[in-house]
């Protein structure tokens, strides 16, 4: 046993830190740590497909418990004899930080907590949910350190250079059970943590490189994620040897994948060939409890206002007669304004000439 020890990846013999009087355990910070890389790439694809800044973070205020308390209920579900029964303490259901989130019910319970906050913002759930498969896949990968720290989840024996080293941990003082100052080795195991954490980094990979080479959209970014994971998934819980209720010679969670598997991949299928939906967000509201109104294109709006235009009149009707042409030149006289007389202060030439006539009769009359 000694030389695969020294061969193999050693694990961390404590898991929590004191910190004023609190345990800060690592399992806890490295789902912290998922949970703010997935929010962050989120965010960033979010934009890139059209969305606002601040969006996912208002979002995540409902997907983020709700995947938490998701992932705890399908664990305790699916493990209920380790809390329920003679001997056992029902609180320790509670205990998040010693291990325990149940992948299948994360991402269930992030889904429907994704819904509530898309529903509330007016956003299609299908298409938050394309921006946010990468990052919720790379907080797999991160979040399965902590079962490095916990000792726990791993496969069986083996004597390969990169087994993993397993610890007795002591529950109560967070560190490993020594013996004449040594922690006490339960076995060199498959590090079946690793081998999911790196599967989960190929898969963030995949839907990336998938979703900008066929504009993915319509939720075929998040089926191909959970279509991929479940694939890697399968095998790793075939590995495992840690207690699991079995279903015709299967672990549960295997019959789990491979259920979710086949729904994803039907999913893909059923929705091939469409394109990417535009990302469309309501305007923030005006007023307390008036209904946001959705952003219009340019062109949608041009012509909108178009339509909203008065329709042209003929010509001459409901026009100002008295009103200037601004088409017709003003006269100029080397460059100056001039007055033009008005028809009224100089007479025409016919009433001079009459004028002149009635003079020279009233000359040659006799007196």
């Amino acid at each position: 046993m000694e030389p695969h020890i020294l061969a193999a990846i050693p694990s961390p013999t404590q898991n929590a830190w004191p910190v004023a009087g609190i345990p800060v355990h690592a399992y806890a910070l490295c789902i912290i740590a998922g949970i703010i890389v997935s929010l962050w790439l989120t965010s960033r694809r979010w934009r890139q497909r059209g969305g606002r800044p601040g969006t996912v973070a208002d979002i995540a205020t409902w997907a983020v418990p709700f995947g938490l308390v998701g992932a705890r209920l399908y664990h305790v579900v699916t493990d209920y004899e380790l809390y329920f029964g003679p001997g056992k303490n029902p609180w320790e259901a509670f205990a998040v930080w010693q291990g325990g989130l149940g992948i299948w019910g994360a991402v269930a319970g992030g889904v429907l907590g994704g819904w509530v906050g898309c529903r509330r913002k007016g956003i299609s759930i299908a298409a938050f949910a394309d921006a946010a498969a990468p990052g919720i896949v790379l907080a797999q990968a991160i979040g399965r350190w902590g079962n490095w720290f916990n000792n726990e989840l791993y496969g069986r024996p083996t004597d390969l250079p990169w087994g993993l080293t397993v610890y007795q941990i002591d529950p109560a003082t967070f560190r490993a059970v020594t013996e004449n100052g040594h922690p006490v080795v339960v076995g060199v195991f498959q590090p079946t943590f690793l081998y999911e954490s790196l599967w989960c980094v190929l898969v963030a990979v995949l839907v990336l490189w998938a979703d900008k080479r066929f504009l993915l959209g319509h939720g075929r970014a998040f089926a191909l994620y959970v279509a991929a994971y479940t694939v890697g998934r399968a095998g790793f819980e075939y590995m495992r040897i840690d207690p699991a209720h079995h279903v015709l010679g299967l672990r549960l969670n295997d019959w789990t994948s491979i259920v979710v598997f086949a729904a994803a991949a039907a999913y893909l299928v059923v929705n091939r060939g469409k394109g990417r939906e535009e990302t469309v967000e309501p305007e923030p509201d005006d007023e307390p409890g008036r209904p946001g109104r959705v952003r219009r294109s340019a062109a949608v709006a041009a012509a909108a206002d178009a339509d909203d235009a008065d329709p042209a009149e003929p010509d001459g009707v409901g026009e100002n007669p008295d009103a200037e042409d601004p088409d017709e030149p003003e006269p100029r006289v080397d460059d100056e304004l001039v007055e033009e007389p008005d028809a009224e202060d100089e007479p025409d030439d016919a009433d001079k000439a009459l004028a002149e006539h009635e003079a020279r009769r009233a000359g040659n009359r006799p007196s």
